[in-house]
């Protein structure tokens, strides 16, 4: 039996922004901390901490919204562990014409799909933001 990590962080994200909540957290790992480096560099999360809290590390995440409104609409999982989802550096398509963000794991690091395209690397892709 596996367990989809990468897919419940997706969910705590996507649950905190349906209940207007300003700030989730998931238990640490490198991976996580990752993406949500990316989706506070790309403008769609506040802020991304590590914190200990009863003696083990969590990924603090700052939700942000705009006038009320989340900034993340939808977050969606493609490649999941019953399914992986690779693509090359000319297959990675754009998320609403280049609205959002994929993010993939590359042999380079986690990044999104414009830096991927942009450094000629393809990946597994994690999932889709906008």
């Amino acid at each position: 039996m596996s367990i989809d990590t990468i897919g419940d962080f997706l969910t705590i994200l996507r649950n905190g922004v349906l209940s207007s909540k300003r700030k989730v957290s998931a238990p640490y790992s490198r991976l996580k901390h990752e993406i949500a480096q990316l989706l506070k560099d790309e403008g769609f999360i506040k802020d991304v901490a590590v914190e200990e809290i009863d003696g083990k590390k969590q990924v603090a995440v700052a939700l942000k919204y705009v006038k009320g409104e989340s900034v993340i609409h939808e977050i969606a999982r493609i490649s999941t562990p019953g399914r992986r989802a690779y693509a090359g550096h000319t297959g990675i398509k754009p998320v609403i014409g280049g609205l959002g963000i994929s993010i993939l794991t590359t042999n380079l690091g986690v990044m999104t799909n414009k830096q991927a395209r942009s450094k000629g690397v393809g990946g597994e892709v994690l999932c889709t933001v906008w």
